[in-house]
């Protein structure tokens, strides 16, 4: 296991909630983190620690389980030693234990631990570069939502989930539930409101692409934006494609073949004062050009983008690689999905959907940690290792 994964919290444990220097030593892994949360069950008759019962489900998804089943299979198969270290000396939960448990669990408190958890182990400023200039490329979050199709009942609509993830990586560092009777546009102030977003950029899709939002983020958090815009906000999106495009010379362009298809991106920026949108400084024209090798069909798409940041702060090549790795967070979605059969999953009850798209996060974001890049190939080492999947989660003293 990596070093920095344990270095990196120790080094930052008083940034962490509830921490105090005395306990610095104590806190080294995520199992500490789990174990802090607050407890749902009542204090009589509790059988096992909360945080025992947290590090036995974040491994096992680790390891691949999507089921209450699988998880308690996946404690019945491993060494009594290794289910010592767990916290489960005194035998194996039952698979009605776990639901209850996870169907109580505070979501939000769940999510705000794991996320800043996750978030110090990317953002170490010990071993961060010092910028040489005033362009070097800064840190960007992509906000996004999906939806839990398997959670979905004959009286409840599927649990749908806003997410802010990092860039370049599959690390969600910050989720919220949408109410049922609202949609992502409420739930995207509170998503963002304890994170830290000094100089980041935050890029989103269309439906998030709200005044309220980019004042939100330049007057409140200190952050930029990358905001995309279409059909949803008519009068700028004409206003967006009148402009003289023609006479704006090409500012970069990037070529990739993969997943069966060749796609060139071409991008255009110019500085347009008196926008209508707050603190908008650049319009965006990205022109996306696809080929698909199989059958040679064609596609164009031309998309539209605001951003507050000025010529002066961004070079058009780092504007291209935010836009481009904002859209690679359905990579993660795909992931939970498949690898971890997330759409597939029939645990329904409470807050037992949104608390394992949590986990789901976090085991991604811990293969990504100990350098995966094939996480099929990571959830098969786990399930036959399981010792290494602890040692991410608690490493042993």
């Amino acid at each position: 296991m990596p070093s920095f994964l344990i270095s990196t919290i120790t080094r930052h444990h008083d940034r962490l909630p509830g921490t105090s220097d005395q306990d610095a030593d104590h806190l080294v892994g995520l199992a500490d983190v789990l174990d802090r949360l607050p407890d749902p069950r009542r204090v009589r008759g509790r059988r096992y620690r909360l945080g025992a019962l947290l590090v036995l489900c974040t491994t096992a998804v680790l390891a691949g389980a999507s089921t209450w089943a699988g998880i308690v299979r996946f404690a019945a198969g491993l060494d009594p030693a290794l289910r010592e270290r767990i916290g489960l000396a005194r035998g194996i939960p039952r698979t009605c234990t776990l639901a209850r448990l996870l169907a109580r669990l505070d979501g939000d408190a769940l999510d705000q631990a794991l996320g800043a958890w996750v978030q110090l182990q990317h953002c170490d400023p010990l071993s961060a570069p010092t910028p040489e200039d005033g362009l070097v490329k800064r840190e960007a979050v992509a906000v996004d939502g999906k939806t839990a199709r398997g959670s979905r009942t004959r009286d409840r609509r599927a649990v749908h989930l806003l997410a802010a993830c990092l860039h370049n990586t599959r690390t969600v560092i910050a989720q919220r539930q949408v109410d049922s009777k609202s949609n992502e546009i409420s739930a995207f102030r509170p998503l963002l409101e304890p994170v830290h977003l000094t100089d980041k950029v935050v890029t989103f899709d269309a439906l998030l692409t709200q005044h309220d939002h980019a004042r939100f983020l330049v007057e409140e958090k200190g952050a930029h934006y990358i905001a995309l815009i279409k059909g949803n906000h008519p009068t700028l999106h004409t206003q967006l494609k009148q402009l003289p495009w023609h006479e704006i010379p090409l500012m970069d362009k990037t070529r990739a073949t993969a997943h069966g298809r060749d796609e060139t991106r071409r991008l255009k920026a110019a500085t347009v004062p008196g926008l209508p949108f707050p603190h908008a400084d650049q319009v965006l024209q990205i022109v996306r050009r696809r080929r698909v090798l199989a059958s040679g069909k064609l596609t164009l798409e031309r998309v539209y983008a605001l951003t507050d940041l000025t010529m002066h702060q961004v070079t058009a090549a780092q504007l291209g690689e935010h836009i481009r790795e904002h859209w690679g967070v359905e990579a993660l979605h795909h992931l939970r999905d498949v690898t971890l059969r997330e759409d597939s999953s029939k645990i329904r009850t409470g807050n037992a959907p949104r608390a394992m798209a949590s986990l789901r996060n976090t085991v991604l974001a811990l293969a990504e940690l100990a350098g995966w890049r094939n996480h099929a190939a990571a959830v098969d080492h786990y399930r036959s290792h399981p010792d290494h999947a602890l040692d991410l989660i608690k490493p042993a003293p």
